[in-house]
């Protein structure tokens, strides 16, 4: 196990591991600012190849400035160790997403896409392929936008390589080794568009030949994709990466295009409203939930990355703009460090040297702290994919961030990735130094009268799953909980309850809006829903009742 840390942090988590590594949660002891380490495992840092492919990533994310790609803080590297600094990310991945609600409204799913593509073409425009796009590496954050994580294995345009991904997500010239291109982006991304849209893979296969055969040979499946949709799946899927949009600019123009002719112009708001409620059913999972804050927070911030400072909040605590600095740091670095353990045969740990350099940075007052969101075990994932947690330093009193952590492969699956588990919620212990101790407890707010429950949007998203949205409106802020109940029946009325009753404890506001989901276990034509609340609503509560698609007259 890895006993070596970054100096200068407080690690209070771990937040994902495997063969390649681990990453964990942390706070820089200066500033207070949460931050994830991503740490290169001991048995591959005597191994040359991965060393230098851990510094390209590092070198890779310092040159990469984009709204919707995680930034890098600092690498830092020693006879001891190597670990990459990253932001931290406050979102859910898009997996956990679509393993709960799969599959997603088309405004969401295009939502998706855009942000992505967005990420991905940033990237392209400085040369650089990501090679692994999939659920696992894209963060949901909770206003319905999204970031781009975990560049560990990608590539410069153009760059001959044996081949590398997550083979349910890989493009045919990646299973060929061929040079790689930006269509290979946008492809993956594609592949994870038509996930969202159906709620599975495009092509499947028992092993890795029969899968290798379906990306190469096998048929599109657009039309399992809505009709207004199909095109932007035809064209991203194509065999040919020349058929493809040549990189992910031009396909954030063509995903416009159809959005808009086919949603209308408000297409954009509706789909994060929607990827908003689904993160908003899993709380828990976000970093921000489950992290206490930071005990002080001060004007300065000591790196061991990058020369140079910029004005501001926490981008002046980057390695450098244009990220030179840190590519010829790190290969500097390397070779230090190779010559030193070749011919020094003890090193003492307060000589051990640290890659890069000093700057300094405002922090944002009060930064909140936050810890790993839950992911779920993927059998299509790689060894390369990572798990993913946020929250990141900001201008304002709110972080956001985000980062990745390698994991290890299921050798029953093609490949595998796994994620992180949310621990509990942890609370600062004890009355402040010099606090007067006092036994008052304020007075907990009385529950309110519930005025009215509304269930709108009742309807079929899959062969057995439903989703509808509920209202509650109340006089006043206190305590109550939601009671949702499933039915299936044969006509008619309620029917039989389909499952268990699901709960949601509400409070601090004078109406709530809630997106609940549903897979359904009975065989009836009729879907229900009924919506209560403890204390009862003055309207009695509300039910709507849905007649599904494999029984509707046609």
């Amino acid at each position: 196990m890895d006993t070596w840390a970054v100096p200068g942090y407080t690690e209070s988590l771990e937040l994902g591991a495997g063969a390649s590594g681990r990453v964990v949660l942390a706070v820089h002891e200066e500033t207070g600012v949460p931050v994830a380490v991503k740490y290169l495992s001991e048995s591959l840092r005597t191994r040359p190849g991965f060393v230098q492919g851990f510094r390209a990533e590092a070198r890779l994310l310092g040159g990469l400035e984009s709204p919707y790609v995680a930034d890098l803080y600092e690498y830092v590297e020693s006879p001891d160790g190597a670990a990459i600094v990253m932001e931290l990310v406050d979102g859910v991945s898009l997996r956990t997403l679509l393993t709960r609600a799969a599959p997603i409204e088309p405004e969401a799913a295009l939502v998706v896409l855009k942000g992505s593509l967005l990420g991905l073409a940033d990237a392209h425009r400085v040369g650089v392929v990501h090679r692994d796009y999939k659920p696992e590496n894209v963060l949901v954050v909770p206003d319905g936008s999204s970031r781009l994580v975990d560049f560990g294995i990608a590539v410069d345009v153009g760059a001959s390589s044996s081949a590398a991904g997550t083979p349910s997500y890989m493009a045919p010239e990646q299973w060929t080794g061929s040079p790689v291109s930006p269509a290979a982006d946008v492809y993956a991304a594609t592949a994870t568009f038509f996930e969202c849209l159906t709620g599975r893979r495009p092509f499947t296969g028992d092993n890795l030949a029969e899968l290798a055969l379906q990306h190469v040979d096998g048929p599109i499946p657009a039309d399992e994709a809505p009709e207004a949709v199909r095109d932007l799946v035809r064209r991203g899927l194509a065999k040919d990466p020349l058929e493809r949009p040549a990189h992910a600019e031009a396909f954030v123009a063509e995903l416009e295009t159809a959005a808009g002719a086919a949603y209308g112009s408000d297409w954009e708001e509706r789909g994060r409203g929607r990827l908003a409620a689904l993160v908003a059913l899993a709380p828990l999972l976000l970093p921000s939930a489950r992290s206490a804050p930071p005990s002080s927070t001060t004007d300065t911030a000591r790196t061991v990355l990058g020369s140079g400072a910029a004005p501001g909040g926490a981008r002046s605590w980057l390695p450098g703009r244009a990220g030179a600095l840190v590519s010829a740091a790190a290969v500097l670095l390397g070779v230090l460090l190779t010559y030193q353990q070749q011919h020094a045969p003890e090193v003492a740990p307060q000589q051990a040297a640290q890659a890069l350099a000093t700057s300094s940075a405002e922090a944002a007052a009060e930064p909140v702290a936050s810890a790993s969101p839950t992911t779920t075990a993927d059998p299509s994932a790689s060894p390369s994919s990572t798990a993913s947690s946020t929250a990141s330093p900001g201008p304002s009193d709110s972080a956001s961030a985000s980062v990745s952590a390698p994991v290890t492969t299921d050798p029953g699956e093609p490949s595998a990735s796994a994620a992180t588990t949310p621990a509990e919620e942890t609370t600062p212990g004890g009355p402040t130094a010099g606090a007067t101790p006092t036994t008052a407890s304020p007075t907990p707010p009385s529950a309110p009268a519930v005025k009215d429950v509304a269930v709108t949007g009742f309807r079929q998203t899959g062969s057995t799953t439903g989703t509808a949205t509920l209202t509650v409106t109340t006089d006043g802020t206190g305590p109550l909980t939601v009671n949702v109940s499933w039915y299936t029946g044969a006509g008619r009325g309620l029917g039989t309850a389909d499952g268990a009753s699901q709960s949601f404890a509400r409070s601090g506001s004078t109406q709530y809006t809630l997106t609940v989901d549903h897979t359904f276990r009975g065989t009836g034509c009729y879907w229900a829903i009924g919506a209560t609340t403890t204390p009862a609503s003055a309207d009695g509560g509300a039910s709507q009742q849905l007649l599904t698609r494999q029984c509707e007259i046609r």
